[in-house]
């Protein structure tokens, strides 16, 4: 049964975070035709990492026996204001209800599967959400447009 909870949710980071790496390489495209490389360099290499982090689940899956599957997800949104598009994205990263299960499969996984709980644990380690924090923060003391200037 641990297992089972475990794997389901490593199914879950290979579907949804494969699509947010997507949407992190859209956006990191539209920042990029809009001239502000440093945001495209950052969300192109935030893309990348996710991906690393879907690769180690997949093995993990297959590791346990499990079939990976390739699941679809719904059409996510497409920003082409960089502001709006680090609000949504920290959204993603902080909802709560996901939030509520990784720490429970966490915990799960800390007692059950250390191979798995390393990689739950590397993953809730992400710093991207601070950065988009602190990135809102200093568009609030600085402006919008004096951020997108230092973005260029």
């Amino acid at each position: 049964m641990a297992n089972e909870k475990i794997a389901a949710v490593l199914q879950q980071i290979v579907t949804e975070l494969s699509q947010q790496s997507l949407g992190h390489t859209i956006h990191s495209r539209i920042f990029k035709s809009q001239g502000f490389s440093k945001l495209a360099e950052k969300y192109a290499e935030h893309a990348e990492e996710e991906m690393g982090f879907v690769e180690k689940c997949i093995d993990r899956l297959i590791d346990l026996g499990c079939e990976v599957k390739l699941e679809s997800k719904a059409e996510g949104p497409v920003y082409k204001d960089p502001v709006e598009y680090i609000k949504y994205d920290l959204s993603l990263s902080r909802n709560e209800e996901g939030l509520a299960l990784m720490k429970e499969v966490i915990a799960l996984a800390m007692v059950e599967d250390y191979t798995s709980y390393d990689i739950l644990k590397d993953y809730m380690q992400d710093e991207d959400a601070n950065w988009m924090e602190e990135q809102l923060e200093l568009i609030e003391l600085i402006g919008k447009q004096n951020w997108l200037v230092h973005q260029l």
